[in-house]
């Protein structure tokens, strides 16, 4: 029995499709009362708790040989922060006690490659950097590093465990509307639609869940494998978007030093209509950030395989397409995970 952790995200949902299509049984657990319509079509077993609830979790785990800890909060407001410190670093603490506590046979957690912090540009990030836990870039990357020397340091103590740090994830499937799922649903219009300096590494969703299915059996305890895709410039990624979509619309450029100046606004409209945000001070610090990342160990030892760029971006499109009539273009409020 196989129990994936944070089952209604975007990476969960298409994993947990993914194992079901291929036989196994699988536990989806999410929080209670959360919008379970991303796993509708997919033949599992749905549990509602809380990852802070470590009773609900432990009896969650039971009988289950294979955990996958996908769960975590993203904040976008200082008011969010402590929430998202609880789920992300005390919800991790929890699922590796229940993990002992169950004698799970393999824990593969979802890290990020913002765990790796911000490295100086001209330095190719890779594995041997250290998890950076006193990184400026934002409390997210802190916790998300935190969480994983917590899953490491439980390797040291027995734990068959595999840490997978994926960069910019995108792809169909994108239920919650991630930040690039809105910019992409955004850039598909036929009006004037805006873009921003900066680049960053982006992998297909799918390619990153056959990584998680393959790191059952191929990761190697207590190691850490980074899963990036391709980086391309904003105002590329737009240019593909426009053009799976069959749109010949303008472009409005806005320089970084301008929509810095806009950002805070951009934010707090956040607080008041809690739609995603078309971008954050966050985000711009990040498009702007050291983006050139090996894949070379993921591809060595997970046989990690990446597809083409316009495949991914194709998909996305026709996604979008048939399923954003469906999908309500707000953000879950900060709350645990699950």
């Amino acid at each position: 029995m196989i129990l994936v952790i944070g089952a209604a995200g975007h990476i969960g949902n298409v994993l947990v499709r993914e194992l079901t299509s291929r036989g196994e049984n699988v536990k989806a657990l999410v929080l209670p009362g959360e919008d379970c319509r991303p796993l509708a079509d997919s033949k599992t077993e749905i549990v509602e708790a809380n990852i802070l609830d470590y009773p609900a979790l432990t009896k969650a785990m039971d009988g289950v040989s294979v955990v996958f800890h996908l769960a975590s909060l993203v904040a976008l407001v200082p008011e969010q922060f402590e929430i998202m410190r609880k789920v992300n670093i005390e919800g991790t603490a929890n699922v590796i006690r229940a993990c002992f506590e169950n004698n799970v046979k393999r824990l593969v957690y979802t890290s990020s490659i913002h765990a790796y912090g911000h490295p100086e540009k001209g330095l190719v990030i890779d594995e041997s950097l250290p998890f950076d836990t006193v990184d400026r870039g934002g409390s997210y990357d802190q916790t998300k590093a935190k969480a994983s020397e917590l899953v490491a340091e439980a390797a040291k103590d027995g734990l068959n465990a595999v840490i997978l740090a994926p960069t910019g994830v995108i792809g169909p499937y994108d239920f919650k509307r991630s930040e690039m799922g809105e910019m992409t649903y955004y850039w598909m219009n036929s009006y004037p639609t805006f873009t921003l300096d900066g680049a960053y590494d982006f992998v297909d969703v799918r390619d990153v869940v056959a990584a998680h299915i393959k790191a059952i059996e191929l990761g190697e305890p207590g190691e850490a494998y980074i899963l990036p895709g391709h980086r391309i410039t904003v105002r590329d990624y737009r240019r593909l978007v426009q053009e799976a979509s069959g749109k010949r619309a303008p472009e409005v450029y806005i320089p970084t030093k301008f929509a810095r100046l806009f950002a805070p606004m951009v934010e707090k409209v956040y607080r008041v209509t809690k739609t995603r945000p078309r971008f954050t001070r966050y985000s711009l610090d990040t498009l702007m950030s050291n983006s050139v990342i090996s894949r070379d160990k993921a591809v060595r030892e997970l046989d990690f395989q990446v597809r083409p760029m316009i495949e991914t971006v194709t998909d996305t499109v026709w996604w979008w397409q048939e399923n954003a009539r469906m999908i309500k273009p707000t953000l879950r409020n900060a709350s645990p995970a699950g």
